[in-house]
């Protein structure tokens, strides 16, 4: 079975926590704060790997989570950083983003990477917080949760040629006959049913090829798994379109094929093309070789007979074929981009939303205010007042005492509930 899709959890690591910790040394007795920030932890990154072909890999292994960061120390010792967990994937692998479907990178270059999933940061430990009205602070935050989600990886190869066709034109046939691929070959349609590569050599260079499966009338719907097997075509550079000698119509055959491509994406249809008229052992196509190749000639596409058995004609075709990929322009270089996942704390990420699901709860949501609220370490009296001073400067203590809020109701920040007016929380 070829893996060409594959569904995977990312979450980068969670940050070490900070701790509260002071100087004790002989002839020192007040000491200042010396506990240490928490290390970062780990980033999820997918590189491209150019020995991997599939996505078997990941779709065995849907759990990708990095490592996370160790706490502070003493001394004002930071944390060691969560090792980056870095994920392999193919050549032409699309990520997008499961819930939204947003394309999140494109990786198609040898070396490339991606970082997916960003680690938390660490948490500050009390040294941090040590300032001329409290030079001995009793506060440390928690560390960072990292980035959590689910992506979708897809699969499009990446060649120099494509080896299009209807099935049975012997498009596996091919392939095996120029280079050291052994795809299954048998005398009856679909015996190809997932794509496979080959490199074949030509004058000491070597040029990659991909066997796609034959297609239907329909494919761009989805006949015949034709979905599937189309979306391959688009990295290919070139496509060698083999038409079935032994068919009653390959003309026909040629014109559906094409009509198909367009269909399923207009730019196909602008690819170079080299049409291949295979099976020519065979006295019927060689009557039809003539018609066949002025009426491929009008429409202006080079046009070659072979026989993939015989191997009659094929270093011609490869020729060919390396021509024309050397007479497009270059790719252009894909540079390494970074992740579009990370929340920036801007003023929008500084909004709130105030909801009442029921009497006496309420529930205070913002994407900046979740992140305090699951840094706070609420085993420390300090910490907690001075996230009731943060609501305060954020305009959320006075935005619930207009929405109605009552002493002892409970307002619940993330996963963190308090109580309205209680020591710790909301209390003047």
């Amino acid at each position: 079975m070829f893996f060409d899709r594959a569904k995977i959890q990312v979450r980068g690591g969670r940050g070490g926590d900070g701790i509260v910790a002071f100087r004790r040394e002989k002839f020192v007795p007040n000491g200042g704060p010396s506990g240490g920030t928490g290390g970062r932890g780990g980033n999820v990154i997918l590189y491209v790997d150019p020995g991997l072909n599939t996505l078997y890999h990941v779709q065995h292994n849907v759990h990708q989570y990095a490592p996370n960061g160790v706490r502070g120390g003493t001394s004002q010792m930071t944390g060691a950083y969560g090792a980056d967990l870095r994920v392999p994937v193919p050549p032409g692998t699309l990520v997008r983003n499961n819930q939204s479907g947003e394309v999140l990178a494109d990786l198609t270059e040898t070396g490339q990477e991606f970082i997916i999933a960003r680690g938390g940061r660490g948490g500050r430990g009390n040294m941090q917080f040590k300032t001329l009205r409290n030079n001995a602070p009793r506060i440390a935050e928690k560390g960072e949760q990292g980035k959590e989600f689910w992506i979708e990886l897809e699969l499009k190869l990446v060649a120099d040629v494509g080896i299009i066709g209807v099935p049975n034109a012997g498009k596996s046939t091919l392939l095996s006959a120029v280079s050291a691929a052994k795809p299954k070959v048998a005398d009856y349609a679909f015996t190809t049913l997932e794509p496979s590569l080959g490199v074949a050599e030509i004058g000491h260079r070597t040029i990659v090829l991909v066997d796609i499966p034959g297609l239907l009338e329909g494919a761009h719907e989805g006949v015949g798994l034709g979905i599937a097997f189309l979306r391959h075509i688009e990295r290919c550079r070139v496509l060698i379109h083999l038409l079935n000698g032994a068919s009653p119509d390959p003309l026909g055959d040629f014109t559906a094929i094409n009509q198909e491509l367009t269909l399923f994406n207009p730019a196909l249809a602008d690819k170079p093309q080299l049409v291949v008229f295979n099976k020519m052992d065979l006295p019927d196509a060689q009557a039809l070789w003539p018609e066949v190749k002025a009426a491929v000639e009008h429409y202006g596409l080079p046009v070659l007979a072979i026989s993939a058995v015989t191997q009659e004609g094929l270093m011609p075709v490869l020729y060919k074929a390396q021509a024309m990929v050397d007479a497009l322009p270059k790719p252009a270089p894909v540079d390494t981009v970074e992740t579009l996942t990370e929340v920036v704390a801007d003023e929008s990420a500084r909004t709130f939303r105030i909801r009442q699901p029921n009497s006496g709860f309420w529930d205070v949501e913002g994407v900046e205010l979740d992140r305090l609220a699951r840094m706070t370490n609420w085993n420390y009296y300090e910490s907690a007042l001075r996230f009731q001073r943060i609501l305060q400067a954020m305009g959320i203590t006075q935005a619930l005492r207009d929405a109605g809020v009552q002493d002892g109701d409970v307002v619940r920040i993330a996963d963190v509930e308090l109580i309205w007016g209680y020591e710790n929380a909301f209390g003047e």
